[in-house]
C-alpha cells in the first residue's frame, strides 16, 4: 500500500465534508494473513490475503449512514461520501447519533506498551507448514488415533487507524499466530473427535507442535466409549476451555443495545447481586501481549481497567456513546467498529476472580455430576434467561471421572446459575478471557 492509513482517513473526511455531511468519522483497516491446513501428511490449503478496506460514516443531524470500500481512489472516496450523505438524508433520526468532542478524546497513549505486535518477521508458508506436519504426527502418534481430521497453522497481523472530524486520530497494529490440530478416534458410529489449539499475540509463546498434537489426541482417546449420562437434576462443572461462555451470556444481558431495547434478562439490575459476594469480574483493555487489549475504542475515547462487576455487585454496562446517551449516561468506551457499520458496544479483556482450589478439588466437592468440555447450540431467553444447550464431556460419581458423555442438554436459569458459581483456580492468564473452571449447583440434565 502506497498511502499510509492516516491519508486515507483524513481523505475520507476531506471528501465528507465537500459532500455536506455535518459530522464524520473514518476507519481504514490494512490487513495480511495467511493460513496453511494440513491432511493425512499433505497439504490440504494454503492461503494468504492482504488488502485495504475503508469506512465512512456520516452526520446530518441526528440522521447517519455508513460506506465502505475497498478501491483507495479519489474518485471512489467522493462517491462513497456523496452516497452516505444522501442515504442519511433518507434514514431515520436517532438520539444517540453524536462523536466524542476534544475534551473526552484519548490522548498520550504508548500502543507500544501494550505489546500487540510480534516484532519477528512474517512467518514463511514452508514455516507453518512444517508446524502443522509435526503436530499432526505428535497426534497420530498416540495409539488407538485413527486419523487427524485438520491440523491448521495460521498468521495474521492487521493495522488500524481511525479519524473524525471532531478532531481525534489514532491507530495501532496487532498481530497473531495460531496452531490447533482436531484428532478423530474410532469408525462410523462409535466415532468421536476433539481438539486442541493455541493462539498468541507472539509467536515465540505459542505452545510447541508436540504439545498441540498430543493434547488433541489425549482428549480425543479420552472421549472413547461416550454416551448419554442420566437425566436428573446435578451440579456442572464447565472445564475452564468453555467456562467463559457462561460469562459471555452475562455479558450479552448487559451490553447497552440490549438494554436500550428493554430485551435482557438483567434490566433493573444494575446495583444488584449478579454473581457471589466473593467474586468480581473486571474488563481489563490495558493488560499487555492479549488479543483484545487496545489504548482507545472506536470513537476515541481512552480505555482503563473498570470493574463490571465487584464483589458479586453489577456495577455497569457495557456502552458506546449512543447507547450512553439513550439511556442518560457516559460512554464505558466499550466502542467497538468495522469498515461497513457505525460503533456498538463490545468487551475488551476480562478477567473473573480465581478460586483457592483445583478443578480436581471442585470435583471432588461435586460428587456426582456431569464435567462439560464441549457444547454446542444455545436457547437463551433473553428476557427471563432461561438457559438449554447441548454438551458432552465426562460423567463424575464420588468425585471421579467414570466415562465420556455425549448427546445431553443443560438447562436452567442463568440468574440462578451466575449466583451459584464456584470457580476453580486454572485459569490461563494469557488469554483474553481469564476464566477458571465453574461449578453450577442445580442443573438439568436430560440424557438417557
Amino acid at each position: 500500500m502506497d498511502q499510509p492509513l492516516e491519508s486515507l482517513t483524513q481523505a475520507l473526511l476531506d471528501a465528507a465534508a465537500r459532500a455536506g455531511a455535518d459530522a464524520a468519522d473514518a476507519i481504514a483497516v490494512d490487513g495480511t494473513s495467511l493460513s496453511i491446513e494440513v491432511r493425512g501428511g499433505a497439504l490440504e490449503t494454503a492461503e494468504r490475503s492482504e488488502g485495504v478496506d475503508v469506512g465512512l460514516r456520516v452526520m446530518l443531524g441526528q440522521r447517519q449512514a455508513c460506506v465502505s470500500a475497498s478501491d483507495l481512489s479519489p474518485a471512489t472516496f467522493a462517491e462513497m461520501a456523496e452516497r452516505a450523505v444522501a442515504m442519511a438524508r433518507e434514514a431515520p433520526e436517532d438520539p444517540g447519533v453524536a462523536q466524542a468532542t476534544p475534551e473526552q478524546f484519548a490522548r498520550d497513549f504508548d500502543e507500544t506498551a501494550l505489546e500487540l505486535v510480534d516484532p519477528s518477521a512474517e512467518p514463511e508458508p514452508a514455516a507453518l507448514e512444517q508446524a502443522a506436519r509435526e503436530a499432526e504426527s505428535a497426534a497420530l502418534s498416540v495409539k488407538d488415533i485413527s486419523r487427524v481430521d485438520t491440523v491448521g497453522a495460521g498468521y495474521g497481523r492487521r493495522r488500524m487507524h481511525i479519524a473524525t472530524s471532531a478532531g481525534f486520530a489514532g491507530g495501532y497494529a496487532r498481530s497473531e499466530s495460531s496452531l490447533y490440530a482436531v484428532a478423530i478416534t474410532g469408525e462410523g458410529t462409535g466415532m468421536e473427535r476433539d481438539y486442541y489449539g493455541d493462539s498468541r499475540v507472539f509467536r515465540a509463546d505459542l505452545d510447541s507442535p508436540e504439545k498441540v498434537g498430543l493434547t488433541a489426541a489425549e482428549r480425543t482417546i479420552a472421549r472413547r466409549g461416550a454416551r448419554k449420562p442420566p437425566t436428573g437434576a446435578y451440579p456442572v462443572l464447565y472445564d475452564e476451555r468453555i467456562s467463559s461462555s457462561l460469562i459471555a451470556h452475562l455479558l450479552n444481558a448487559i451490553n447497552g443495545n440490549a438494554i436500550v431495547r428493554g430485551g435482557s434478562w438483567l434490566r433493573g439490575a444494575m446495583g444488584v447481586s449478579v454473581l457471589p459476594g466473593r467474586l468480581s469480574l473486571v474488563e481489563e483493555p490495558l493488560r499487555p501481549r492479549t488479543a483484545a487489549a487496545r489504548p482507545f475504542d472506536a470513537e476515541g475515547l481512552p480505555t482503563a481497567s473498570r470493574d463490571i462487576v465487584r464483589d458479586g455487585v453489577l456495577k455497569r454496562w457495557v456502552l458506546d456513546i449512543a447507547t450512553a446517551r439513550k439511556l442518560g449516561l457516559e460512554s464505558t468506551a466499550n466502542a467497538a467498529r468495522g469498515t461497513s457499520a457505525p460503533p456498538s458496544p463490545s468487551v475488551t479483556n476480562l478477567s473473573l476472580t480465581q478460586g483457592s482450589v483445583s478443578r480436581e478439588e471442585l470435583l471432588a466437592q461435586m460428587g456426582t455430576g456431569l464435567l462439560v468440555t464441549s457444547m454446542i447450540g444455545a436457547t437463551i431467553n433473553p428476557m427471563t434467561g432461561d438457559y438449554s444447550r447441548g454438551a458432552s464431556g465426562f460423567w463424575v460419581e464420588n468425585g471421579e471421572i467414570t466415562y465420556p458423555v455425549n448427546e445431553c442438554t443443560i438447562a436452567g436459569n442463568l440468574r440462578e446459575m451466575l449466583r451459584s458459581l464456584v470457580p476453580a483456580n486454572d485459569a490461563r492468564t494469557h488469554l483474553s478471557r481469564v476464566v477458571p473452571s465453574l461449578l453450577v449447583e442445580g442443573l438439568t440434565l436430560a440424557g438417557q
